[in-house]
């Protein structure tokens, strides 16, 4: 087959392609979550299939990929992840860059690296404990317990770093907030860990990774994710691990059930 019937089979391909998305996306019926309608509309109620089916005839509950979403991978990896749908990533690679530059162990590169990632795959609250769970079956103990951890450190400075509280939270919750006391006691709970100072370096590189003006790529961190973390030969999602529901989620959020 010559160059020119090549690119014939790969446009004809990409018009298949094309028109079986556009069918799925006018056959099916995209549902929110019961806290997506919490959030935005204040109340709990949801979806009820059966009359959306009457209300849409012909159409089908979403039970798997949505139209809308770039279909993943049958064995998706973390860079899959962090491609197709964390799409707000540049404060972490920002803050992983930092930690970098600064000659932090990868431990430390890589926990910087995954510190946020309950808020931008999850929701913002106790984002922290999120992403715990979500990365626990993945990478050391150490670095899932340092994502943890910086739930709490955030709030409480230390001299010793040169960490202290962020003029950024004063701005946004008031300069007489307090935290939760479940805050505090976590904070206790970690100040006298062995691990504090790894947590601890979390916070220290995640105020200063805000930049406009710095630009990092995910290709710059794909070596220290080889070396640091436990990609199942599954896929995420796949490994019957206790979070991979939770990678099945962000990979189809619309799904109805």
């Amino acid at each position: 087959m010559g160059p020119q019937s090549a690119a014939a089979v790969s446009l004809s391909d990409l018009a298949d392609q094309h028109e079986h998305d556009l069918t799925d996306q006018l056959n099916t019926i995209v549902t929110n979550s019961v806290l997506f309608r919490l959030a935005k509309e204040g109340h709990v109620q949801m979806e009820n299939g059966n009359a959306l089916r009457a209300e849409n005839p012909g159409k089908f509950m979403v039970m798997r990929d949505d139209p809308k979403l770039k279909k993943m991978p049958e064995k998706p990896t973390l860079i899959d992840f962090f491609t197709m749908r964390f799409f707000t990533a540049q404060h972490l690679l920002q803050s992983a860059r930092l930690a970098r530059i600064k000659g932090l162990p990868e431990k430390v590169v890589m926990a910087c690296l995954l510190h946020d990632i309950g808020v931008i795959g999850f929701i913002r609250p106790d984002h922290g404990y999120w992403g715990e769970q979500l990365i626990a079956p993945y990478v050391d103990e150490e670095v899932s317990w340092a994502i943890r951890m910086h739930q709490s450190l955030r709030f409480f400075p230390d001299e010793s770093v040169g960490y202290t509280y962020p003029d950024q939270y004063i701005k946004l919750f008031g300069e007489h907030y307090k935290p939760e006391p479940y805050i505090y006691a976590e904070y206790e709970r970690a100040r006298n860990h062995k691990w504090y100072m790894t947590s601890r370096m979390i916070t220290v590189n995640d105020v200063y990774s805000f930049d406009p003006n710095v630009k990092c790529e995910l290709e710059d961190f794909v070596d220290i994710i080889g070396r640091n973390w436990k990609q199942p030969k599954e896929g995420l999602g796949f490994d019957n691990s206790s979070s991979a529901h939770m990678w099945r989620t962000l990979m189809w959020p619309t799904r109805f059930l």
